[in-house]
């Protein structure tokens, strides 16, 4: 496919999203991708990064390997990725600490708003499609309800925890923070980015690469002989999310966040009118409108996309 300045540009502000999405736990880069319109590409690419490359590149050059990678579309998302998640998860915490409900709202609105679209690409809703579609809304709605393991400082535990939660990041509806959360990395990452502790970054980015490069396969095979299955599953797993990030909810249980601050973690999903204390529904509900908008916008000039082969 060939690209000009302003579609890498907008590329860049796709994985900006993603970056965004990829920092709060309950929300997924995969989702962002697959509303975009990019998700296919960026699973085909991903998955043509193999040890043929490297023959490829001492055969035939550095130019021949880069498009076989599909170079330029993997650079211009993953700097929006990285710049998204350098500039904007300290604010990002800082907004789920002090705005919780506006930023949920939007996001509900924005994932409801996907579940809609992806079902609209599913051709065929027959019982295996609808079998996928409840396995992916049970199993993914069960995972919301886990509780954290034990933290652990090892850099091989944080090498696992980055390929683990990698393979959440790309799934839409599976937030890959909440899975750092629940093998109780999240704050051990999130302190190594905030003081760059280069060594503790570097393991973790080497984990995710060799899971998302493994992962790739498997989704790709999927994609290539059970795509309206596929489809059907993804879009359970974005229902079955929807609980983890409705706006109003009661605590149940606390964690420690990177500052030593005890904020909420197991939660419970409740009614606005029975929420304690204001529940801000003319902004949360106009938010929701917002991220559902979005989705239009998205579809609008994010429409391309490079069918896996």
């Amino acid at each position: 496919m060939k690209r000009n300045f302003f579609d890498y540009l907008i590329l860049i502000f796709k994985g900006m999203a993603m970056g965004t999405a990829d920092v709060v736990p309950g929300v997924s880069g995969g989702t962002i991708a697959f509303i975009s319109g990019i998700y296919e590409e960026l699973i085909s690419s991903l998955n043509n990064i193999n040890l043929s490359v490297i023959k490829s590149l001492r055969s035939e050059g550095i130019a021949t390997a880069w498009n076989r990678i599909n170079g330029n579309f993997l650079m211009a998302l993953f700097l929006g990725i990285l710049l998204s998640i350098l500039s904007l998860s300290k604010l990002v915490t800082y907004l789920l600490e002090e705005k919780p409900i506006l930023v949920w709202a939007f996001f509900f609105g924005l994932v409801l708003a996907s579940i809609i679209f992806v079902l609209k690409k599913i051709k065929q809703l027959n019982f295996a499609a609808i079998l996928g579609l409840i396995f992916g809304g049970i199993f993914a709605y069960q995972l919301t309800q886990l509780n954290a393991l034990a933290s652990s400082e090892s850099l091989l535990y944080l090498f696992l925890s980055g390929a683990i939660a990698i393979c959440a990041m790309i799934l839409p509806g599976i937030s890959g923070a909440f899975i750092l959360v629940i093998l109780g990395s999240y704050t051990n990452v999130l302190q190594a980015l905030n003081n760059k502790e280069i060594d503790k970054i570097l393991i973790f980015i080497t984990g995710a690469i060799v899971g998302i490069l493994s992962f790739s396969k498997l989704l790709k095979w999927l994609f290539k002989n059970h795509k309206n299955f596929t489809l059907a599953v993804l879009t359970g797993f974005m229902i079955g999310a929807l609980t983890k990030i409705w706006p109003w909810k009661k605590v149940l249980t606390y964690r420690l966040n990177s500052k030593g601050i005890n904020v909420p973690f197991k939660e419970e999903c409740i009614s606005p009118f029975s929420f304690d204390g204001d529940p801000q529904l003319l902004a949360a509900f106009g938010l929701m409108l917002f991220g559902f908008l979005m989705i239009i916008i998205l579809e609008k000039i994010g429409a391309k996309t490079t069918p896996i082969e």
